[in-house]
C-alpha cells in the first residue's frame, strides 16, 4: 500500500537511536524529507548520512526538547529548509529512575522525567502547529509506552510521564481538529535492544540465576503473541498515525506490546 508520505516534510525527535533511528529511516523509505533533531548533533549524523545515502533529504538540528525556545528555532530551522512541516514525531524521552517506588523517587527525580516526557512533547506540538494549522494540514504521533496505560511498580515517575503525555495527546486532538491536524499516541511496551537485554533482561538474570536468553523469554511468555517488540513495530505504527490512511483516526492509542497491555 502506498502511503502517500512521499515529499512531506517530517519533523523526528531522538533520532540517533533506537526506535528513532528505525522511525527515522522508515520515514526516509517512505519519501519523507528530514528533519532530525537532539542534543547530540555527532549522534544523528550517521543517521542522517545513510538516510542521504539511500536518496532522501535529512537535515540535523541541534535541539534540547526541553528549551521551548530551542524547538521554535528548529521548527523555524525546518520551515526555511522545507518551507513546511507536515509531520511530527515525537520519540525523545527518559526512562526516570528504575526500581524505584514512589516513596522513594525524589523531586527532583520526579521533575526531571516530567519535563522530558511531557513538556519536551508539549513544546514541539507548540512550536510546529501554527505551521500546521495555517497550511491546515498536520500528522502528530507521540510515542508513549504502555506503562502511562496500565501502570508500573517500581516505575512510578515514568508511568506518570506518559500517563501525562496520553492527555497531552487526546486534548490536544480534541483543539486541533478543526485544522485537519491528527494527533495520536504509540505505546510501546518492552523494546528488543540493547537497553532491555543488557538492563531488563540482565537484571532478570542475575536475580533468577538465568541466561539473558532465558530471561528475555521470560518477557515473551507475558504477552499475547509471545514475541518483544521491535524498533520497527513502533516505525510502522507511526508510519500509520502519519499518513493518510489514518485520516479519520485521533485522540487514539494505540499499544504496540504484543498483547501486554490487553491483558
Amino acid at each position: 500500500m502506498d502511503l502517500g508520505l512521499k515529499g512531506r516534510v517530517a519533523v523526528i525527535t531522538g533520532p540517533a537511536k533506537g526506535m528513532g533511528a528505525a522511525v527515522s529511516k522508515a520515514f526516509a523509505q517512505e519519501g519523507c524529507r528530514l528533519a532530525l533533531i537532539g542534543r547530540d548533533v555527532k549522534a544523528i549524523e550517521p543517521v542522517a548520512c545513510e538516510i542521504r545515502a539511500g536518496g532522501a533529504e535529512a537535515i540535523v538540528v541541534a535541539c534540547d526538547v526541553t528549551d521551548a525556545g530551542q524547538c521554535e528555532r528548529a521548527a523555524k530551522a525546518t520551515r526555511d529548509a522545507f518551507e513546511r512541516i507536515d509531520i511530527l514525531v515525537n520519540v525523545a524521552g527518559g526512562s526516570g529512575p528504575i526500581g524505584k517506588t514512589g516513596a522513594e523517587t525524589t523531586a527532583d527525580e520526579f521533575d526531571e522525567i516530567i519535563t522530558l516526557n511531557m513538556g519536551g512533547c508539549h513544546n514541539t506540538m507548540h512550536a510546529v502547529l501554527p505551521a500546521m494549522m495555517a497550511q491546515r494540514y498536520g500528522k502528530i504521533v507521540n510515542v508513549g509506552g504502555t506503562f502511562g496505560m496500565r501502570g508500573r511498580a517500581g516505575r512510578m515517575a515514568y508511568s506518570a510521564s506518559k500517563w501525562g503525555l496520553r492527555g497531552i495527546t487526546k486534548s490536544f486532538a480534541l483543539e486541533v481538529g478543526q485544522h485537519n491536524i491528527n494527533v495520536n499516541y504509540v505505546a510501546p511496551g518492552m523494546v528488543d535492544g540493547p537497553r532491555f537485554r543488557d538492563k531488563v533482561c540482565a537484571d532478570m538474570a542475575a536475580k533468577l540465576n538465568i541466561t539473558v536468553e532465558e530471561a528475555a523469554q521470560r518477557h515473551a511468555a507475558e504477552y499475547a503473541l509471545r514475541r518483544v517488540t521491535t524498533d520497527n513495530d513502533v516505525a510502522n505504527a507511526c508510519l500509520f498515525f502519519a499518513s493518510d490512511v489514518s485520516r479519520q483516526i485521533t485522540g487514539a492509542d494505540i499499544p504496540v506490546d504484543g498483547g501486554w497491555a490487553a491483558l
